[in-house]
């Protein structure tokens, strides 16, 4: 007789049903063990250990050796969906391979970041792929597709998309609320991951840090609202790193972390990462809430269900079944041409006067000069490299080293105390360390700078340094033998760091001048806030634990041996073309957990392209960067400008490859690159229609638009048909290379509404006249996205492209109906190189449902859907479900328009839903009054406050709000004709 298998390892049966039955055999104790990141194994059942969580946004990340592809920018700039695939696919295979030599490697891979980079002086913009919503979805659709596989049942890996929701903000990350009313909600930031769940290829979700609307992500309703309505797959969703303690900790939302845990369980947290690899503190807390009764036994049944199920896609209980159970592919030939493949697409030609394509030829010599020419950046979510190229490493391969010159552009200085110079002392008998991070670890931020060395002296002999200042102040001091000046647990200073970086970057120093002290500076150490001092055990910044204060600095003279502007305008001026190569280190002033502070170039890079240029007009600056410059002086003098995100292992053979001309850039900006400072809103607003951010709204004029992008080759559109047919609108046309050379072309597709010309704004009145613009018509993007195609074309060629778009992708979220719309009447069809080069243009009219009058009668107002507002603030109602609005600050009034309400055939006044006290202004049908009231009671105790104004027929309201107060709901007063 043979023995049948638990109906959980049963491959036969559906894996819900086997989910149900491995669910029905743990005890509660062992539910509760898996709701952890790392969740032990089950012995007696032969349930392996699992965890959550492996980086994998451009590679397999802190795991050692893996290949390393463009950062995900540089993904999306080649809006190349098909290629992003197959970098998907290739990571998937890379995360099955390691797991293979190393069970630390986890299959639920935490990637794509789908947050849309709003903001440009976000400092994690490098992560995302895109301003726009559809972009990002297709590129995301695609990345997430390749790394779930084509099996149709067991997936290669479990994508999980970061960061829900609403998240373009490093300072005050875990405390700030990003104010998003329901149009940018329901337009713009759910829309970024609305397409990728709803295509099948994503098995979860990590709610961000932030607060929305009042109300931390992690106990958002949204997940229940919309996430999991997307899709009929057990989506699991995966708790940020420590996010679950900062619901009590940092943000105080809870006064126990048993109500803040049991909350996250309730709103759809299944998978709680806090305290490392130590489970007990997380898991003690869920057994606490249960037996408090916040929660019950069936909401940890249905997060573990969902985990189960994910583990079952993956094959752990099928591995002879399991497709991918035997995929060894890592560092593989294919993977190498596609890095290259990757870094050669994410390359923008911004800006081409005819100097480029620079041909190699016999004498022809090139200058390589600027802070990133002879380097590879990596970021907080790369790999460690088993391929490196370098811009010098490129040029000098396809041009010839014989003919490549080379000059930084660092100052070198050196640094003299009142007892002798610094100087770096001979490491003795220490050995070369190995790369930081390169053997993997669980956690990088934990990894502790080299003890093993001696640290910075004293002496007669100076050391000298290259210093770099990164902007702001922010400066690195490197030796000629490569290693930075970097901060080890033991507070000494040390040359130890083949690169900066770490959660706390130890190589970044500031100099500081003392009074009093002609020339004299202190040096501070920014990863500790302890000053150097020169001792005669060494040179430190900490004592017995303790930061040095600034009264204990050594002082310091500066000496500057050679100025590095200097260098390279003597190299500039001996080569035929100078390339400069500027742009940011991925851990120094921008990324996870800072923010920029401004686009412009720091001025030390500045310089080197003001004297290259100087000193030969044939200059080229490529920005090798993870977001946008403002360098607008560039741009006009230049004859070239190019810019790639850090393009991984192949970056500096596809940048040489691009400048030859053996491969035509076709790369396109993924977001719009400002002109200024002045052009920006500030950090913290999400409000992007109101003011006036992307593309899809921004009415200035940018220094390279959104979809920008030349290429060595000419191209013509024709031949555009467009077709409304049921619920779609089908778009035509032909691309023609009349170039002599083969080229890629995208060809963009943009909607927007028709309108008739000249059509004059309504003109203020009452409370108006304070708002200023918040009496325009409805705002309505300028243009939008929706659909491009990136085509491959020989000289003379052309191609057919068809795209269908769903209707419903012309329409916008109605706040007057609470619902999406498609407003009938005529709509522009776009379509050219870029959102502003329109080539051709179309109208078609679309029979939609015109939305009406708010029927405020019947339905009310709720607060937060308001067609205008100045100086608010969307807060949570209460810690579980709604919203309200307050004034911005206190002291200031927040002002709120709803247009076109329907007050029928009357109504004798408006009853306001508030809690807190202060003063509501109404504004309608040309009367205004203003209500006081007052109260002390709690922002979650709200009240019903009345004002009489008779209104009837059609009218916008304006509302006026001062003092602490939050606005729920507004319903109107029955007239006595009406009741």
């Amino acid at each position: 007789m043979t023995d049948l298998p638990l109906p959980f390892r049963d491959p036969q049966l559906s894996f819900s049903r086997r989910a149900d039955d491995l669910l029905g055999r743990l005890t509660l104790d062992e539910r509760i063990a898996m709701l952890h990141q790392f969740a032990p194994a089950v012995q007696r059942l032969g349930v392996g250990a699992f965890r959550t969580g492996q980086e994998a946004l451009h590679g397999v990340a802190w795991m050692g050796p893996a290949t390393v592809f463009p950062q995900a920018v540089g993904l999306g700039a080649t809006w190349n969906d098909d290629l992003v695939r197959r970098v998907g696919e290739a990571v998937g295979d890379e995360v099955r391979a390691k797991r293979a030599q190393d069970d630390r490697v986890g299959l639920n891979v935490w990637a794509p970041t789908v947050n849309l980079l709003r903001h440009p002086l976000w400092g994690r913009g490098e992560e995302g792929y895109s301003e726009d919503p559809a972009l990002t979805s297709a590129i995301a659709v695609a990345y997430t597709r390749g790394l779930r596989g084509d099996d149709p049942r067991y997936w290669r890996t479990a994508p999980v998309l970061k960061h829900w929701l609403a998240h373009n903000n490093e300072t005050d990350r875990d405390t700030a609320s990003s104010s998003v009313r329901p149009r940018v909600l329901h337009e713009y930031d759910l829309r970024a991951f609305r397409d990728a769940v709803r295509a099948g290829a994503v098995a979860g979700v990590m709610p961000a840090y932030n607060l929305v609307n009042g109300r931390p992500n992690h106990v958002s309703p949204l997940m229940g609202e919309h996430l999991r309505s997307w899709t009929d797959q057990p989506l699991v969703v995966c708790s940020d790193a420590g996010a679950p303690s900062n619901l009590v900790d940092s943000e105080h939302y809870f006064d126990t972390h048993e109500e803040a845990t049991a909350a996250s369980l309730k709103a759809g947290v299944d998978s709680f990462t806090d305290h490392g690899t130590d489970s007990t503190v997380m898991t003690g807390r869920i057994r606490d809430a249960l037996a408090k009764g916040l929660v019950d036994e069936s909401d940890i049944d249905t997060a573990v269900r969902r985990l189960l199920a994910m583990r079952l896609a993956l094959g752990e209980f099928d591995p002879e079944l399991d497709p991918y159970a035997g995929v060894d592919a890592l560092d593989t030939e294919e993977h190498r041409a596609l890095a290259l493949e990757a870094a050669e697409q994410a390359v923008v030609l911004l800006k081409n006067g005819g100097l480029l394509p620079l041909e190699p030829k016999p004498g022809r010599t090139v200058a390589v000069v600027g802070l990133l020419g002879d380097v590879c950046k990596l970021d907080w979510y790369s790999g460690t490299l088993m391929h490196r190229s370098t811009p010098l490493d490129g040029i000098r391969e396809r041009y010839g080293a014989e003919n490549v010159l080379h000059a930084e552009g660092v100052d070198r200085i050196r640094l003299k105390t009142s007892d002798g110079w610094l100087q770096v002392p001979a490491a003795g008998g220490a050995t070369d360390g190995e790369a930081r991070g390169a053997e993997g670890t669980l956690d990088p931020a934990l990894l502790a700078g080299r003890t093993d060395l001696p640290p910075l002296t004293r002496g007669e002999e100076a050391t000298e340094l290259a210093l770099v200042d990164w902007g702001d102040g922010v400066l690195t001091l490197r030796t000629d033998d490569g290693l930075y000046l970097s901060v080890a647990d033991d507070g000494y200073v040390r040359a130890s760091a083949d690169e900066p970086g770490g959660w706390v970057v130890q190589e970044t120093f500031r100099m500081e001048a003392v009074e009093g002290h002609d020339g004299g500076h202190r040096l501070l150490h920014i990863g500790t806030g302890g000053y150097v001092s020169v001792a005669a055990d060494g040179a430190k910044v900490a004592e017995s634990g303790e930061r040095i204060s600034g009264d204990g600095a050594t002082v310091f003279e500066l000496e500057t041996v050679e100025h590095g502007a200097d260098a390279v305008a003597r190299v500039a001026a001996a080569a035929d073309t100078v390339i400069v190569v500027a742009g940011n280190d991925p851990h120094i002033n921008g990324r996870e957990t800072e923010d920029r502070t401004t686009l412009a170039l720091p001025a030390q890079q500045d310089r080197l392209w003001r004297a290259a240029h100087a000193a030969n007009p044939r200059t080229v600056l490529v920005l090798s960067s993870a977001y946008p410059y403002a360098v607008v002086d560039a741009a006009d003098a230049l004859p070239a400008l190019l810019w790639t995100a850090h393009g991984g292992q192949a970056a500096g053979t596809a940048l040489a490859r691009v400048l030859a001309g053996d491969v035509s850039p076709a790369g396109r900006l993924p977001q719009t690159w400002y002109a200024s400072d002045d052009d920006l809103p500030g950090l913290f607003d999400y409000d992007i229609i109101g003011s006036r951010q992307t593309y899809l709204y921004f009415d200035g004029t940018p220094l390279f638009p959104f979809g920008h992008g030349l290429a060595y080759a000419d191209f013509t559109y024709s031949a555009l048909r467009t077709e409304v047919d049921g619920a779609h609108l089908r778009v035509s046309l032909t691309v023609t290379n009349d170039g002599g050379t083969a080229a890629d072309e995208v060809a963009q597709v943009y909607v927007r509404r028709a309108g008739p010309e000249g059509t004059a704004r309504p003109s203020p009145e009452g409370l108006g006249r304070l708002l200023g613009g918040l009496d325009e018509p409805v705002d309505l993007p300028l243009r939008k996205l929706v659909g491009h195609r990136r085509v491959h074309l020989a000289p003379g060629a052309a191609e057919h492209v068809e795209f269908t778009v769903p209707v419903e992708e012309l329409g916008h979220w109605s706040v007057a109906h609470g619902r999406w719309t498609v407003e009938p009447g005529a709509y522009e069809v776009l379509v050219g190189a870029s959102s502003t080069d329109v080539r051709l243009t179309a109208t078609e009219v679309v029979q939609g449902e015109a939305q009406g009058p708010r029927p405020v009668v019947g339905r009310g107002l709720e607060a937060a859907d308001y067609d205008r507002q100045k100086d608010t603030v969307i807060l949570d109602r209460s810690r579980t479900a709604g919203d309200v609005v307050a004034p911005a600050t206190a002291g200031s009034e927040g002002h709120l328009v709803y247009r076109a309400c329907d007050f029928g055939a009357g109504v004798d006044g408006l009853a306001f839903l508030v809690s807190g006290e202060g003063c509501i202004t109404v504004t309608a049908g040309g009367q205004s009054l203003s209500t006081l009231f007052s109260g002390d009671r709690g922002p979650y105790d709200y009240r019903p406050v009345e004002a009489a104004l008779h209104l009837r027929g059609v009218h916008d309201l304006r509302i006026g709000l001062s003092g602490p107060l939050r606005l729920a709901r507004i319903d109107v007063i029955p007239g006595k004709e009406s009741s």
